[in-house]
């Protein structure tokens, strides 16, 4: 990770960890570098550049400062509006764009916002590019193997255009709906979009295919963006699902990266319980390549006594789905993702995507003509308790001898009943302590152990 780009981009409270600056350094920056390997091939065509962005009240104000670095620079910048991140990397991809640029903070409140730059192959682009943009940023201008004392303004013609590119989403739309290999019709559905980014496109995609659909947080006013709704606050679905007699229900993010499942009886699908659902899924249909599913260090261990029943393989990456993507890539597999609900198809997306999620355990559903609670029955989760400390410094607190003495107690005391896993977020300045065991008040005891810890060696804010 770098100084502003962490696991999911540059990410914190808009106008004072994220600027308007900011974005329009990122915009000056782009716009340039991409025209400039653009000249380096022989192409004097002005680089493209997709922009999409979340409903947030920032999200404007990051817009406009990202279009402004980047026509400035002689850039164009094709605006696909409100949409999900997976659409904003769909289009990157299938639309020869030089990259794309999602302004989203994802789960996080309406006050935070962040900025994800997408390359050219729907990827997060590469760590040395993001490297660049950095230092760019802090005032520094190395590329190329040069010193550049300032980047040039365009001027006259060479000033990049603004396109409204609504049409790029809709192709995204039309995406999905061709995925639908079953009809959705007499299935009663019920769609959280957690007035974020997938709250004008979910309920189309669904209606398209034959659902009755039924929607709750879909009326986006710029600040109730994940309050109390979508994968994070998924009991208002719960609820939902259960009153009005629906057959499954679907929770988003609030840029529709992720997706939690809730069944027929209320009870909440994690991504744990989709990974296990589809990867047996595919397994029956010879298609599991590798005979692998990737998980992260978060996965719970009753997922991997499942797997080791129904003899599936599986694999482990860090925190994120970057690093899921990356080792999917690596080693050809096509399923991964996180408890947490990013899960990537990698025949269909190169990120994860909410939306396409919730098909896909649709098209489990009518092939196998099982409820979702039968589906996710013979996943056994073990009680998890996790706790999100918010710290001064996040490495040294994980780093720190006392802090780690702690965690080797448990980890000696808990055995092979359980485990206990302490690591940084990616995106927050949090350091997150997470215990599985046999109940949970043992769960609970090893956490406060730990936490206490923490915050007695004056880490804790």
């Amino acid at each position: 990770m770098g100084k502003y780009f962490g696991t999911d981009g540059f990410r914190g409270e808009a106008g004072i960890d994220l600027t308007a600056d900011h974005a329009y350094k990122v915009g000056r920056f782009l716009g340039w570098y991409y025209n400039a390997l653009r000249e380096r091939n022989g192409n004097n065509e002005p680089a493209r550049i997709v922009i999409g962005k979340d409903t947030r009240r920032s999200s404007y104000m990051f817009e406009y400062s990202l279009v402004a670095g980047l026509t400035a620079s002689g850039a164009d910048a094709y605006l696909l509006h409100v949409t999900t991140t997976p659409s904003v990397a769909y289009i990157a991809r299938v639309d020869d764009f030089d990259c794309g640029i999602m302004i989203s903070a994802s789960h996080n409140p309406y006050y935070d916002n962040g900025i994800k730059l997408i390359d050219c192959y729907g990827e997060k682009m590469p760590e040395e590019t993001l490297l660049l943009v950095e230092d760019y940023i802090d005032g520094k201008l190395h590329v190329f193997d040069k010193e550049w004392p300032e980047l040039p303004f365009a001027h006259r013609e060479h000033i990049g255009c603004t396109v409204d590119y609504v049409a790029g989403r809709n192709r995204y739309m039309g995406y999905l709906i061709s995925l639908g290999i079953y009809s959705f019709k007499g299935v009663k559905v019920g769609l959280d979009c957690a007035n974020g980014a997938s709250w004008n496109i979910a309920k189309s995609v669904f209606d398209a295919l034959g659902a009755d659909t039924y929607v709750i947080n879909n009326k986006p006013n710029g600040l109730n963006i994940n309050n109390n709704a979508g994968s994070t606050h998924i009991e208002g679905l719960q609820k939902f699902v259960v009153e009005n007699g629906l057959d499954v229900g679907f929770a988003f993010d609030g840029d529709a990266d992720r997706c939690l499942c809730v069944d027929e009886k209320g009870n909440v699908v994690t991504g744990d319980h989709i990974l296990y659902i589809y990867g047996c899924y595919m397994k029956e249909h010879g298609e599991l390549m590798n005979n692998t599913v990737v998980t992260t260090v978060m996965s719970n261990f009753g997922l991997y006594k499942a797997f080791d029943e129904q003899g599936i393989g599986y694999a482990k990456t860090a925190v994120g789905d970057k690093y899921v993507y990356e080792y999917m890539a690596k080693n050809g597999c096509r399923i991964g993702g996180e408890q947490s609900g990013h899960i990537i198809f990698s025949k269909y997306a190169s990120t994860g995507d909410g939306i396409l999620t919730s098909l896909k355990m649709m098209e489990v559903m009518l092939a196998k003509k099982m409820p979702m609670s039968k589906l996710a029955e013979p996943l056994k989760i073990y009680p998890q308790v996790l706790e999100n400390v918010r710290v001064t410094d996040k490495k040294a607190a994980q780093n720190d001898p006392a802090v780690q003495e702690a965690v080797k107690a448990v980890a000696e005391a808990l055995g092979d009943t359980g485990r206990i896993l302490v690591r940084e977020s990616g995106t927050e300045p949090v350091v997150r302590v997470m215990v599985e065991a046999p109940d949970h008040d043992t769960c609970q005891k090893y956490v406060s152990q730990v936490v206490e810890v923490i915050k007695n060696k004056g880490y804790g804010v």
